[in-house]
């Protein structure tokens, strides 16, 4: 082979490897987690032993973050008594590392995606086993296997989808769930 012809193919060779290996654009909804403790996520940080283990992560939520963007959400963008995978893009998924009661169920410690079914005055949070989805696209109602519903109140305006979850009272923590003006909370008794 002469110089050349393996000087192109080299080239050739080189720029299909760069075109394999592009990344995503920037989503317009970034991923991102909520955890009980709070603190969970920065624990290695702490100095003391006993505030480490205080701080070790019992419920992880990663959801990601739509934004307003001026339009009209709920009974417009999210269509009343329809399901809605809380978020944008893959399925909002909620991590148990301990066993919970949820809406008066017993659950295991596990992963499971939310699915909420939102109202004017109330939305119903259900805990489904269909896992790694892309929107409600896989959503299939057989499997859900717990639910609770909660009124919605109105307040400041939330741009971005956001979640919370802090202890409300003990052993109970609550997933605080808010987007535009409307925000609604979900209790989740810790075993």
């Amino acid at each position: 082979m002469k110089p050349q012809q393996l000087l192109l193919f080299v080239c050739l060779s080189f720029s299909m490897m760069t075109q394999a290996q592009k990344f995503d654009k920037l989503d317009k909804s970034p991923m991102d987690r909520a955890y009980y403790p709070a603190n969970a996520a920065k624990r290695t940080f702490v100095k003391s032993e006993a505030k480490k283990a205080a701080a070790q992560p019992i419920i992880r939520v990663t959801y990601s973050r739509p934004a307003k963007k001026g339009r009209e959400v709920f009974g417009k963008l999210l269509k009343y008594r329809e399901a809605w995978r809380i978020g944008a893009n893959e399925s909002t998924e909620i991590v148990f590392m301990t066993d919970v009661v949820f809406g008066g169920t017993a659950v295991k410690a596990g992963r499971y995606s939310l699915i909420a079914i939102p109202l004017e005055n109330e939305w119903t949070l259900k805990l489904n086993t269909e896992l790694d989805g892309w929107g409600n696209y896989g959503y299939d109602p057989s499997k859900d296997i717990a639910s609770i519903t909660s009124p919605v109140t109105q307040g400041k305006e939330v741009e971005n989808l956001s979640m919370a979850l802090y202890e409300a009272s003990d052993k109970v923590v609550h997933l605080k769930i808010g987007w535009d003006t409307s925000s609604a909370e979900f209790p989740i008794q810790l075993k």
